[in-house]
């Protein structure tokens, strides 16, 4: 059962082919075995099977949705009412957070049943699963390497079919990075289009939750129930939900594929160039037509990212002071102690050097030189997506320069790991769509295609992944070992 897609699973639960309970029952008894993965946080076995009772009896009245009995899991980001939510961090190992988030509130609503809460980068910040209090996730494809970051632990549970489909979220590519290593597909949806109440912040002008699961169908079924307007978010956007898959059967025959020239030179090793021209060829073939557009500012992303996201989260992360809830040092001898102690014990390495470099650039005499100025750079690199999707459908390229890398291969060397996700960031500074879809092996590991679409287009992207998978193989691949 458990290498079935969501949307097979679905007719099975529907036909009466499993049931609900075991179903479930089969994917947590898979989570115990490969536990080495380090892929889940907390599994929740219990609210599992009561979710999963409660689903049969939907299903048996007649009374269900798409993802009605269907086992999933979040990133330990989202808030779950009673169940702890740890970002990934020591500073909040002991939080239990007392609310759902929107997202998981949406899921549950939609009858889908927790299986537990999945391993992240602390805070979300790291692009390879290193940086997490409660260590490293490993790639089910190769157990010596990374899976991606943040949203690792999601892209590794789909991968080894530990869940059907999973939650994660993208700032700077962290669904998009993870699902390429991993070889899975993963969508980033518009900025505002899912909500980011509940979801613990990084950097609120770029993180955005979307879905991870084998297959753009599934995608697009998971994103059907998350997607949509909520008023307790400042930033959602109160525009109607499409559906999704009505659109997933459209031909590709005139489609018009931008491909950037900025993401095709120096630093794109050679296995993971070949792989996404097959996967161009491909589309060819489907009907498209290729055509290279440039958008010159891309190379400013990474430098305007990096003082974007941690001035944001050096805002945001001020909140976790050890008084109100958290992570609390032992015996301070007064408030500055208790300050100073429960943030430098409670916070990692990565997460501490990021909200140095946000409060550097936010300070008196650099805001101007810095904030403001990377703020002007977002600007030119949205108007350069504007400019070449006027002329284009959507836009491909690779979604990393090279396949999964190794653990430890980068930790020590913060200016190499930022620059894995140099494809996938100034899709975020844009606020626009963006998917990864397994297009192709190197040296035996997953390669990822990034189709970039228009504001809200999510639809269309979903229909360009869904021709291309029913025309490839590539998403039906399993890990070595996992079959």
């Amino acid at each position: 059962m458990y290498n079935k897609t969501i949307a097979e699973l679905a007719e099975g639960l529907r036909s009466r082919q499993f049931s609900s309970r075991e179903l479930t029952l089969a994917y947590l008894e898979r989570i115990g075995q490969h536990q080495a993965l380090n892929a889940f946080i907390t599994a929740t076995e219990d609210l599992a099977l009561k979710q999963a009772e409660a689903a049969d009896a939907r299903l048996a009245a007649g009374d269900a949705e798409p993802l009605t009995g269907i086992p999933i899991a979040h990133k330990d980001i989202f808030c779950t009412d009673g169940i702890r939510t740890s970002c990934g961090s020591k500073m909040l190992d002991n939080f239990i957070a007392p609310y759902d988030a929107t997202v998981v509130a949406k899921l549950q609503k939609a009858g889908a049943v927790m299986l537990g809460k999945l391993n992240m980068d602390e805070f979300a910040m790291g692009s390879s699963n290193e940086t997490s209090f409660y260590g490293p996730v490993k790639n089910p494809w190769d157990l010596n390497a990374v899976p991606g970051g943040s949203s690792g632990g999601s892209a590794a549970a789909v991968a080894a079919r530990l869940a059907a489909g999973v939650t994660g979220t993208d700032t700077g590519g962290s669904i998009r990075q993870p699902a390429a290593f991993c070889g899975i597909t993963g969508l980033k949806p518009t900025y505002g289009r899912v909500s980011r109440y509940g979801m613990i912040a990084y950097a609120s002008s770029l993180d955005q939750g979307g879905p991870m699961t084998r297959t753009a169908e599934d995608a697009a079924i998971l994103l059907q129930a998350m997607a949509g307007f909520d008023e307790r978010d400042s930033t959602s956007v109160d525009r109607p939900v499409p559906d999704y898959r009505a659109g997933l059967t459209q031909p590709l025959d005139g489609l018009k594929i931008g491909l950037p020239k900025e993401f095709f030179g120096e630093g794109l090793s050679s296995e993971v160039a070949s792989a996404i021209e097959a996967a161009l060829a491909e589309y060819r073939k489907l009907g498209a037509e290729t055509v290279e557009v440039s958008m010159p500012n891309l190379k400013l992303a990474i430098p305007a990212y990096y003082v974007i996201a941690p001035a944001e989260c050096s805002a945001n992360l001020s909140r976790f002071d050890g008084v109100r809830f958290g992570y609390r040092c032992g015996n301070p001898a007064d408030l500055t102690d208790l300050y100073t102690r429960s943030r430098g014990e409670g916070f990692g390495r990565e997460v501490k050097r990021r909200i140095l470099m946000g409060t550097y650039a936010l300070s008196a005499g650099y805001y101007d030189a810095y904030y403001i100025k990377a703020q002007k750079i977002r600007r030119l690199i949205s108007d350069d997506f504007k400019n070449a999707l006027s002329s284009v459908d959507v836009l491909m390229g690779p979604v990393a320069p090279s396949v999964a890398f190794g653990i430890g291969e980068k930790i020590g060397n913060p200016i190499e790991m930022y620059l894995s996700d140099i494809y996938t960031i100034a899709v975020n500074l844009a606020g626009l769509p963006a998917m990864s879809i397994p297009a192709g092996l190197a040296s035996g590991k997953p390669v990822g295609l990034q189709i970039i679409g228009n504001y809200f287009a999510e639809d269309r992207l979903l229909n360009v992944a869904h021709q291309y998978q029913l025309a490839t193989r590539w998403h039906r691949l399993m890990p070595p070992g996992f079959e």
